[in-house]
């Protein structure tokens, strides 16, 4: 196989009558023989290949001329298109490789003719556009091959018509659903049973490991080989599928299903109506005990009074209901179906609440364990692993959450005793080459690593500017600060700018700011803010202006791709460090220190460099882009841990001086076309 991949990657490769902007490169390449040494030998590989190197490409091959069956697992649905829709098909056609090609989602992605004929007959509908949407979805199913929500353009993916119209795993009624024959989900899976080439994203493979629901299971068993691409993201991942989350959304959407159940099969008995109406009053009132969003550890909850007694009642309330519902499932599928929700719900509220509230970690079988083990701790528990018990407080619904310390234990047993390959691949996976951090969170110490650096030239692209004079990230006045720092460079680039937040209130503050300076200087850059669209509608908004300021968090770190000069100044405000309040954290710092280790430089620093080198690759997303990274926190040069971190960034050239970074942009104007 590696004469046929080093084949592919040459000056004669196939591919280049595929994609005109083909050149070889030594680092994809490289990278395509490591892969295929992986496959071979059936081994753990993990992989940092920089922006450029084609990474995408540099599997596929490998993948592809091996042959066997193979799951691509991503980090996004939009990754996951592009590799089914557009990526696939040109290797596969380059390649002339015979192999079939699936797509496989999450059930919620796919129309279901069982709760789209409830939704039609119900007409329970809060708005017009929800009647236009219905019918519109109606007549899609009914040509779809798929019913994939995907391919439905005219009725947006956040369309809160399609609650009504998709399945989940607690309201399908799988074998006893009327319309089990022409089940959209059930054919998207026997598709994939059938097919070589699998795409899944990494919610779907986690949450069908641990729950055996999605059909991901049935693939891994012939699977010669698992494909993590974005593979960063796991560890967040994998961490929220090893746990357990309880919802009060869950709550009131089982007490919605159950009036429509009764509606339907069970008019007759008054009682079930009436404990829905107790529980879904309980279940809001548990949320209304906090005043506040965010995160919260369970111990904390000591502090509210009104908690332990809304958790009890709650409690009774859903055990009430359950009760009724297994007096009445034998008239309908569908109540059968909420009586197994409810009990599953109940147990599972029982088993967070009758955790103790300690969230040091403890071995499996020790004081305050015994007997109150649920799913998730049992996973933890034989690892002899901690968890910790946490909420999460929405504007809506509360959150109860049971998280182990360490995946990397449940990790290394699933992957473990199986002859496959698993390849793990992403630009930023390391901390100066060194993937300790990563291995370590993931139970990969054993895989063999490899990385290469971007075929890009930064030193000639690219400027790494660090304003002096700011004070301390944690001061008043900081954001004001920042913003006035990215101002002369704002003007200097004309706008074309990523401004990028380590939170929210951070970034409105500086909207705010920015929104009076623009209109002092006379400056036209339109100002775009996260949340004033979808991710999408943002992007295609800042790329059609060519001269817009976007201020975004976190969900314009990764996975945006905006190349040419509509991009030139990328601004981050802070190094990114997770909160160290956040509940999951504290308790993994608190067990990390109580073994001797060092928390900051084990834990959250490495964290930390890879969130930044997201952010930073940003700004040079092609061989001809041009740009300045600003970086505003002055603890990357007055910490001694920020040479660590600066190093770790790809090789720009850097400065502290402001008219150095303003003349880069003069430099770019001057730049032939």
């Amino acid at each position: 196989m590696s004469a046929e991949v080093e084949r592919f990657f040459s000056e004669q490769s196939p591919l280049a009558a595929e994609v005109a902007s083909f050149r070889p490169r030594a680092q994809q390449r490289e990278m395509a023989l490591a892969v295929a040494e992986a496959i071979r030998d059936n081994a753990i590989l993990v992989v940092e290949a920089g922006t450029g190197t084609g990474k995408t490409f540099a599997y596929l091959v490998p993948a592809l001329l091996n042959g066997g069956k193979v799951i691509i697992s991503t980090g996004t649905k939009n990754l996951q298109d592009q590799l089914f829709q557009k990526d696939l098909p040109m290797v596969r056609d380059a390649l002339k490789a015979p192999v079939s090609v699936a797509l496989l989602k999450g059930r919620a992605n796919y129309v279901c003719h069982y709760h789209l004929e409830r939704a039609q007959s119900d007409g329970l509908f809060k708005t017009r556009e929800d009647v236009k949407h219905l019918g519109k979805i109606k007549s899609y199913a009914k040509v779809s091959d798929s019913g994939d929500k995907s391919g439905l353009a005219d009725v947006p993916e956040n369309a809160p018509i399609w609650m009504h119209v998709t399945s989940t795993r607690d309201n399908c009624l799988g074998q006893e659903c009327p319309n089990h024959k022409d089940c959209f989900v059930l054919k998207a899976r026997s598709d994939a049973m059938k097919a070589d080439i699998v795409v899944v994203n990494h919610h779907l493979f986690f949450a069908d490991v641990m729950l055996r629901d999605e059909g991901v299971a049935e693939l891994l068993p012939a699977c010669n080989t698992v494909i993590f691409d974005e593979a960063h993201q796991l560890p967040e991942t994998a961490s929220l599928f090893f746990g357990e989350s309880l919802s009060t959304t869950l709550l009131l959407e089982l007490a919605t299903d159950t009036r429509i159940e009764t509606a339907a099969a069970a008019k007759d008995f008054a009682p079930l109506p009436k404990a829905c109406d107790e529980m879904d009053k309980a279940a809001r009132d548990l949320r209304l005990v906090f005043k506040k969003e965010g995160r919260l550890p369970a111990v904390a909850t000591e502090d509210f009074k009104e908690f332990a007694p809304a958790l009890k009642t709650l409690g009774e309330k859903l055990a009430q209901l359950s009760g009724l519902l297994e007096k009445q499932a034998e008239r309908s599928e569908g109540l059968e179906n909420c009586w197994q929700r409810a009990q599953g719900l109940a147990q599972q509220l029982k088993q967070w609440a009758g955790s103790p509230l300690s969230t040091n970690p403890s071995p499996a079988g020790g004081e305050g364990n015994k007997g109150s083990l649920s799913p998730s701790r049992v996973r933890a528990g034989e690892r002899g692993e901690g968890v910790v018990r946490w909420l999460e407080v929405f504007h809506h619904s509360l959150q109860l959450n049971t998280t182990p310390l360490s995946i990397a234990e449940i990790f290394e047993k699933q992957i473990g005793g199986s002859a496959r390959a698993w390849i793990f691949t992403s630009a930023t996976l390391a901390v100066k080459r060194d993937f300790s951090h990563y291995q370590g969170e993931m139970g990969l110490l054993k895989a063999k690593t490899a990385c290469w650096d971007s075929p890009f030239n930064y030193a000639e692209q690219a400027l790494l500017y660090v304003p002096q004079n700011l004070p301390e990230p944690n001061s008043d006045g900081y954001t004001e600060a920042v913003v006035q720092a990215a101002l002369p460079l704002i003007g200097a680039s004309k706008g074309r700018a990523f401004f990028l937040f380590t939170s929210l209130r951070a970034m409105g503050r500086a909207h705010d700011i920015l929104l009076a300076e623009f209109d002092r200087r006379g400056w036209d850059f339109p100002l775009l803010l996260q949340g004033e669209g979808s991710r999408n509608e943002m992007l295609s908004r800042f790329r059609e202006h060519g001269n817009a300021v976007l201020l975004g968090s976190q969900s314009f770190w990764e996975g945006v791709d905006v190349r040419g000069e509509a991009l030139s100044l990328v601004i981050i405000d802070k190094l990114p460090f997770a909160p160290p309040d956040d509940p999951v954290l504290a308790a993994r710092i608190a067990q990390i220190n109580k073994q001797g280790r060092n928390a900051f430089m084990e834990y959250q620093l490495p964290h930390a460099i890879i969130t930044l080198k997201q952010g930073a690759g940003r700004l040079i997303r092609d061989e001809t882009d041009r740009g300045v990274l600003m970086i505003c926190d002055p603890r990357l040069i007055g910490k001694k841990y920020g040479k660590r971190i600066w190093q770790s960034l790809p090789p720009m050239k850097r400065t502290r001086d402001e008219a150095v970074a303003v003349a880069f942009f003069g430099a770019l104007q001057k730049q032939p076309d």
